[in-house]
Order: structure tokens, then C-alpha cells, then sequence
């Protein structure tokens, strides 16, 4: 027997119903606006990002133009606003973010692309090849590894300037992951434009440590089975590149604070003492100068110390510390052919005192010792070690140190 329900009882299984398909309904629509809602944000939030990244490199290249140089702190800019060659999404999937949240407390190595092989990468070996092919009366190398993206700035660029002024007919080959994109070269587009031969190139590290200690030191950090320490690991890598680097190639490395005065062809395979004895033996080395011929013994000796005592967590110690002890070691075999030059060749003022060079002369004493400065300077000096650390957040006033060694060997500020 087939029972009937009640007009009531129909008319309210049918109300229901409908509020259960129009809750699924209001689900459904507002994950789907959820979901729009996030991607809308993100793209727009990059795309502002990255309208303000080309705007600010805008007013990098108009800044660096200028005669005055005014000095400011970096301003850091989120990886991902950084246009590089290797085109990457602009913002992260959900879950890679999911996965970083996740594995946060157990991450011990930062994210770097320049651990990464790339297009860029396992280019690196054939661009360097033709950078170098026509012939530099010497190569140069810096190195810029930033993982905070902090802006090559109008401090560096004074060094880039200044290299060209007493080295014209040199190279010079930035290798950064960073610069080697459409950002960087809008930067170095001015001294390119003066017939000055700089690159950036994003460095091959399976290349440039074949073969050598620092080979294995990578393999241990990249499989995990090495600490890198709380110092940034951008520091290390650049401590290291820079002996690989000069290893493989031959030429002469200096730091981004590193403003040159003179002609480096006539040196060969020599460090820098930071701080000597009243005898006038070196007391401390420095790394932030280096000019060694290609395949020095020297130079393997730094990186066998390197992978040998790699410690991440005191700072120099994998840097001038490095250099120091390992010189102090080996200064009796003398078949190793190295000089140590005295502090006055690259160091001519230390860290403690380098605020003095940045700050205007308020009286004729003053004016007088800045007069006598300069010209010891131009005299004894290849460079001025500007100790970044220290200096980053002074302004260049007018008639400093630094405003007449800027002016006097500058190629650009002169346009």
C-alpha cells in the first residue's frame, strides 16, 4: 500500500531541500571567492611590487648621474620583485608556502637560486669565454650574492666608476644572480655606454669549485649535511667564489666598498695587510683585495682551510680571518711567491676612523689635514677600503676624503 504524503509534508521536504542545495551553492561560491580573491591580491600586490622595483631602478641609473653621489642606506626588495633571465612566477603557490610553514624549524639552509642549476648557470662557463676573449689589459671580479635583494646601489656603482677612471682598458665581471638580469644591466647601462667592458654573469658553482675543496664543501652544504651557520650564507659563498674564481681565471678581486686609485697591471700575487706591528710586520690579512695569477698554490691552500674549518657561526672566521692563518702557516715556503703589501696599499684607514674621510673639514686644521690626506692617498694607495659595514650609513659631504677622491677618479660623474 502506496502512502500518500500531505500537501504540508511535501511543501516542506521541498524547503529542505532548497535551503541544501543553496547552502552547497553559497559553498561552493565562496570558495570560488575565496580562491579569485587570493590571486587578484597576490597579482595585484606583485604587480605593484614590481611597478616600484622599475620605477626605483629608474631613479638608480638618474642617481648614480649625478656629481654629488649622496649616499644612502640600500633598500632590501623582495626576491621574487627581482626581474631576472630565468623567468619565474611572480608570486609562490599555495603550497610551497604550505610546505615552508611546515618545514620551517627544520631549515637550516636559506632558499638561493645560485645553488641551483639554471639556464643562466650552465651558461656561465661559454659567457665568460667570450667576455674575456678580446683580450683585458687586466680582469677584474667582484661579487654581489644577496639573498635579501638589497639593491646594488649608488654606493657600488662608485666602485664600478672608479675602476675604469685608473683601468680603462680593463674587465670587469660581476658574477651575481641578481645583476645578471634586465635591473642589473639598467644599472651598469651608463658605464657600458662609456666603451667600458663590465658584465654581470650568473656564476656556475659546479664549475668554478671542480675539482678543487671547495667541490666538496658545496656538496655537504647542499645535501644538508653541513651546518652553514647563522652568518648569512651570501657572505661565505662570496668569501669562496672569490678564490675560485681567481683560481680558475687568474686577475684581481675587490670588494663593492673598494674605490681604486691607481693602475693594478704592474701587481702580481698579492694580499693586503689590514693592520701591521710599529716593525712593520702585518698583524692581520684581508681578503677584500685579492690578485693572484690563475691556478696559484695559494689560492687552493685558502680553499682547503676553507672546507677544511668552514665555521658558520663566527664571523671572518672563513674570511680575512682565513687568509691570516693560513699566510702565517705557510710564509716559510717561499715557493708559494706571494707578497704581503703593507696596510697603506689597500687599507689606508681602518674601520674604527673611516667615518673621518666622509665628513666636511669645519675649519683651516681640517682643511689642511684633508689637503695632506688626498694627496698621501693618490701617492701611496691603490685604493681606499670604505669598510661598508661601518660606512653605509654616512653621507659623502662636501670636500671630504671622499668627495675629492670621488670627483678625481670618477669616468661617469664627469659626463
Amino acid at each position: 500500500m502506496i502512502r500518500l504524503s500531505s500537501p504540508s509534508r511535501v511543501m516542506q521536504r521541498r524547503l529542505c531541500l532548497g535551503r541544501h542545495i543553496g547552502t552547497r551553492i553559497l559553498s561552493i561560491i565562496s570558495l570560488a571567492a575565496i580562491f579569485f580573491t587570493y590571486m587578484f591580491t597576490t597579482q595585484t600586490l606583485t604587480s605593484n611590487l614590481s611597478t616600484h622595483v622599475l620605477h626605483n631602478q629608474t631613479l638608480i641609473v638618474q642617481h648614480v648621474r649625478l656629481t654629488t653621489y649622496s649616499v644612502h642606506k640600500p633598500k632590501e626588495i623582495p626576491q621574487e620583485t627581482i626581474l631576472q633571465d630565468d623567468h619565474k612566477p611572480f608570486y609562490r603557490p599555495i603550497n610551497h608556502i604550505i610546505k615552508e610553514m611546515i618545514n620551517k624549524s627544520n631549515e637550516n639552509l636559506p632558499e638561493f637560486d645560485i645553488l641551483e642549476s639554471t639556464t643562466l648557470t650552465r651558461r656561465f662557463k661559454q659567457r665568460a669565454h667570450e667576455f674575456f676573449k678580446e683580450g683585458c689589459k687586466v680582469r677584474f671580479f667582484m661579487t654581489w650574492i644577496s639573498p635579501s635583494m638589497r639593491v646594488f646601489g649608488e654606493r657600488e656603482f662608485i666602485a664600478v666608476d672608479a675602476l675604469f677612471k685608473s683601468n680603462p682598458n680593463s674587465c670587469l665581471m660581476i658574477l651575481s644572480n641578481t645583476m645578471d638580469s634586465s635591473y642589473g644591466f639598467q644599472i651598469l647601462k651608463p658605464v657600458i655606454d662609456g666603451g667600458y667592458r663590465v658584465q654581470a654573469i650568473t656564476p656556475d658553482l659546479e664549475f668554478l669549485f671542480k675539482n678543487t675543496p671547495a667541490q666538496s664543501w658545496l656538496d655537504h652544504i647542499k645535501n644538508g649535511t653541513r651546518n652553514p651557520g647563522k652568518i648569512p650564507l651570501a657572505q661565505n659563498l662570496s668569501n669562496l667564489i672569490r678564490l675560485a674564481v681567481l683560481h680558475k681565471y687568474g686577475g684581481v678581486y675587490i670588494d663593492t666598498d673598494f674605490i681604486i686609485l691607481k693602475d693594478f697591471s704592474g701587481l702580481r700575487n698579492s694580499i693586503g695587510a689590514q693592520s701591521a706591528s710599529q716593525s712593520g710586520n702585518w698583524t692581520r690579512l684581508n681578503n677584500a683585495v685579492l690578485v693572484f695569477d690563475k691556478n696559484h698554490k695559494l689560492l687552493y691552500k685558502f680553499m682547503e682551510e676553507f672546507a677544511a674549518t668552514f665555521d658558520g657561526n663566527k664571523w671572518g672566521h672563513n674570511g680575512p680571518y682565513l687568509v691570516s692563518r693560513v699566510v702565517e702557516r705557510e710564509a716559510a715556503k717561499l715557493e708559494l711567491n706571494y707578497t704581503v703589501l703593507p696596510p697603506k696599499a689597500f687599507y689606508p684607514v681602518d674601520w674604527t676612523r673611516v667615518g673621518s674621510f666622509f665628513t666636511t673639514p669645519v675649519n683651516q686644521v681640517n682643511r689642511r689635514w684633508v689637503e695632506a690626506k688626498v694627496d698621501q692617498l693618490n701617492k701611496l694607495s691603490y685604493g681606499v677600503h670604505l669598510w661598508n659595514k661601518q660606512s653605509c650609513k654616512l653621507r659623502i659631504e662636501e670636500g671630504s676624503i671622499m668627495a675629492r677622491l670621488i670627483l678625481d677618479n670618477c669616468v661617469i660623474c664627469n659626463v
